[in-house]
């Protein structure tokens, strides 16, 4: 594979669902406090060469209800607001951004794609979980709006490790390039 070049100025990192809901969940690959420390030095990488971090949320008390063979868990449910805020651990800034979401992915129904644009961004690199839902779905949704990717395959985590390797091997690399947290943050240097 190739090595990738990142400018930074038109390189940002979109962090997917990174919030204290998720924490304690185990994921697999990975588990998620493990994915939010790796996001964790991709942000603190982009951010000291002058790029753009964006943190996308869900809000599990607005999340969109569609009608589906198998609903939400969190569907009817009044959760606690904290549990839909970034996590600490994920180490967001006060001069990034925030997107809150209401379904899967990260562009539709939201500003992403705005930000991102006023920002001059070209280039996206992609973390969170869950690597086959909230990731993957902003994948789709942001190649076809024409952001070229880079997918830290270390830094996203699903719920079952077959998940996460279908996603990475028959879907992140045909719309992305897929690599480590070392190799991005090799490229940011």
């Amino acid at each position: 594979m190739q090595n990738i070049v990142l400018d930074a100025k038109k390189t940002a990192l979109v962090a997917i669902d990174l919030q204290n809901a998720l924490m304690a969940v185990p994921g697999a690959p990975h588990a998620v406090v493990d994915v939010a420390a790796r996001t964790r030095r991709i942000a603190d990488a982009l951010r000291a060469q002058g790029g753009l971090v964006v943190w996308v949320r869900v809000n599990l008390n607005d999340f969109l209800s569609l009608p589906v063979d198998e609903p939400s868990r969190f569907g009817g449910k009044d959760m606690p607001e904290e549990l839909s805020q970034i996590a600490p651990a994920a180490g967001a800034q006060p001069a990034d951004i925030v997107i809150t979401k209401r379904h899967w992915g990260a562009f539709a129904g939201t500003t992403l794609e705005q930000e991102l644009r006023a920002w001059g961004v070209e280039t996206v690199i992609l973390t969170g979980v869950a690597t086959n839902v909230g990731v993957e779905s902003t994948l789709r949704q942001g190649t076809g709006l024409g952001f070229a990717f880079v997918v830290p395959a270390d830094a996203c985590s699903a719920l079952s490790e077959e998940e996460h390797r279908y996603s990475m091997e028959k879907v992140f690399g045909r719309l992305a390039r897929v690599r480590t947290t070392d190799e991005v943050v090799a490229a940011l240097a």
